[in-house]
C-alpha cells in the first residue's frame, strides 16, 4: 500500500523521546519531511544525530508548548523550513499522578496548559497551512479516554477534553479536507510507562517487576506494545490511506481496555 507520504511536511510535538520520537522516525521513513521539537535542545540534537546515523533525516526546533509565543515561533519556523505543514501530530508528556485532595489549583492549571490548551494553540496556529491543501491532525491522548486510570486524575480529565475537541473539529474542518483523529495508547514500553510502573510499585511497596507482570496479565496480548507499533497507527492516520477516517478515537492497547 502506498501511503503517499513522500514529500509531505509533518510536525511532531514532544518528539525527542518515546511515542513522539517513534512517530517522527516512521513518518520520515515513509518519505515525509519531519520537524521534531521538545523543550530540551540537547535531546533534539542527539535524536537528529541518531536518526542520521540510521539514514533518517529530520529538522528540529526547541519549543515549550506551554508557552504560546514558543508555539507561534515553532509553527512559523516549521512552515518556512519545510515549505508548509500537511501533518500535525499533537503530543505531550503526562501530568503527575495523584489523588483529588493532593492537587492544588496550580497543578490543575499546569496540566490544562500542557495537555489540552497546547493542542488548541498548535491547531490554531497551523490551520492556515493545513487549509491550503487539506491535511491531517492526529491528537495523542491516553487509553483513559475510554477507561479512567486510578491515580491519574489530571490526565483522565484533560485527555477527555482532547476527544471532545477532536470530534467537534472533525465537522468544522471537513470542508477544508482536514481530517482529525485521536489516538490513545495503552501500555506502551516508554519512559512514561516505566515511571508510572515505578510510582505504583513504590506506592504499593512491591517490586516494579510485579507491577509489570500484573499489568501484562490484564492485556489479552500479554505484553506491552512497542513505540513502533503505536507509530504505525499514527502513520496510517497521517496518510492518504485514512481518507475516510475523521473524528475517531482509536485505541492502541493490545485489547486492554474493556469498554465498548
Amino acid at each position: 500500500m502506498d501511503l503517499n507520504l513522500k514529500n509531505k511536511n509533518a510536525l511532531v510535538i514532544a518528539s525527542s523521546q518515546g511515542l513522539g520520537k517513534a512517530v517522527a522516525a516512521q513518518l520520515a521513513k515513509e518519505g515525509a519531511r519531519v520537524m521534531i521539537t521538545s523543550r530540551d535542545e540537547g535531546k533534539l540534537q542527539s535524536v537528529q544525530t541518531e536518526f542520521r546515523e540510521n539514514g533518517i533525516e529530520v529538522e528540529y526546533f526547541r519549543a515549550d508548548i506551554t508557552n504560546p509565543e514558543d508555539i507561534k515561533q515553532l509553527i512559523k519556523h516549521t512552515s518556512e523550513t519545510l515549505g508548509g505543514i500537511d501533518i500535525l501530530v499533537n503530543n505531550a508528556g503526562g501530568p503527575p499522578g495523584g489523588t483529588f485532595e493532593t492537587f492544588t489549583d496550580e497543578d490543575w492549571e499546569k496540566a490544562f496548559q500542557l495537555n489540552l490548551l497546547s493542542y488548541v494553540r498548535l491547531i490554531r496556529e497551523a490551520l492556515s497551512d493545513l487549509k491550503k491543501n487539506g491535511g491531517r491532525i492526529i491528537n495523542i491522548a491516553s487509553s483513559s479516554i475510554k477507561q479512567p486510570i486510578p491515580g491519574l486524575l489530571l490526565s483522565n480529565t484533560f485527555r477527555l477534553g482532547i476527544v471532545g475537541m477532536t470530534k467537534t473539529l472533525s465537522e468544522e474542518l471537513a470542508p477544508y479536507h482536514i481530517l482529525i483523529n485521536t489516538v490513545a495508547p495503552g501500555r506502551i514500553a516508554t519512559d512514561r510507562v516505566d515511571y508510572l510502573d515505578q510510582h505504583n510499585a513504590d506506592k504499593q511497596n512491591v517490586s516494579k517487576e510485579e507491577i509489570v507482570e500484573r499489568a501484562k496479565s490484564m492485556i489479552p496480548l500479554r505484553r506491552y506494545g512497542t513505540p513502533e507499533e503505536f507509530a504505525n497507527v499514527v502513520t496510517f492516520l497521517a496518510s492518504d490511506a485514512s481518507s475516510y477516517v475523521t473524528g475517531s478515537s482509536i485505541l492502541v492497547d493490545g485489547g486492554m481496555v474493556k469498554a465498548l
